[in-house]
């Protein structure tokens, strides 16, 4: 059976989102409901314990171009969102966290990049790599610590040049998603930074726009997954040395 010729999928890893995501999906129609081209929307569901899974299925009939991959087991973020990319059909695939902290009306600036060649465009919450970006609503001030002093291990280690590697908006070339994630190994939070890596490795061209971004104090990120972030980072440049392009 041929592939839906879809230009833009958009795949939301979901993991005990059931409060999150009528909102966001409501807002993803709206948006792609004033847009000329094709679309689709893919919910993994990563082993969630809460009503998820029903209340996809609830909207399936509201929310048009939605699919749903309803995982029973939790594997992890990177996994899921992994899973939805070499699942989905689009041309151009793009990850967004289910709380849409960064607005699907982003993708209005990365679609200028991908006419330009750029095979990935990301979002910045830092304004060292695009000017304009903000934390509308701030993390915790710990978080926040925390990640500025992460981000200049994970520099040195893996992603050279991006001072905001975990900011959950993420495009893709079809062919840049397929060759970046099935080359992919990393299954929980620091999936972002294998997935930048891997994508400097293979030398495609990576865009970067400034996000407006507004936290969800609901955030499922504990204090331990910022130590767990860094251990699987050394992994990573681990896995680079030995991978074979």
């Amino acid at each position: 059976m041929p592939k839906p010729d879809i230009y833009l999928s958009v795949i939301v890893p979901a993991y005990n989102e059931a409060e999150k995501l009528p909102k966001t999906l409501r807002r993803f129609q709206e948006y792609f409901l004033a847009q000329a081209y094709s679309y689709e929307i893919l919910v993994v569901n990563d082993g969630s314990r809460d009503r998820t899974p029903e209340i996809i299925n609830e909207m399936t009939g509201e929310i048009k171009n939605l699919r749903f991959i309803d995982r029973k087991k939790n594997m992890g973020k990177g996994y899921t969102v992994r899973e939805g990319m070499l699942t989905a059909y689009g041309r151009v695939r793009l990850f967004a966290d289910a709380d849409n902290a960064t607005d699907i009306s982003h993708f209005d600036k990365m679609r200028p990049l991908f006419d330009k060649g750029f095979d990935a465009v990301i979002c910045s919450r830092n304004a060292k790599d695009a000017p304009g970006a903000r934390q509308a609503v701030a993390q915790a001030w710990w978080k926040r610590v925390l990640g500025n002093l992460g981000n200049l291990y994970i520099q040195w280690i893996a992603v050279p040049g991006i001072w905001d590697t975990q900011c959950g908006f993420k495009a893709f070339r079809d062919f840049a998603a397929e060759k970046i994630f099935s080359a992919a190994k990393i299954n929980r939070w620091a999936f972002d930074v294998e997935t930048l890596a891997l994508a400097k490795r293979f030398e495609y061209k990576i865009g970067i726009i400034p996000a407006n971004w507004v936290n969800d104090p609901r955030s499922a990120v504990k204090f331990t997954a910022y130590f767990r972030t860094l251990w699987e980072v050394f992994k990573i440049r681990r896995s680079l040395n030995k991978l074979k392009i």
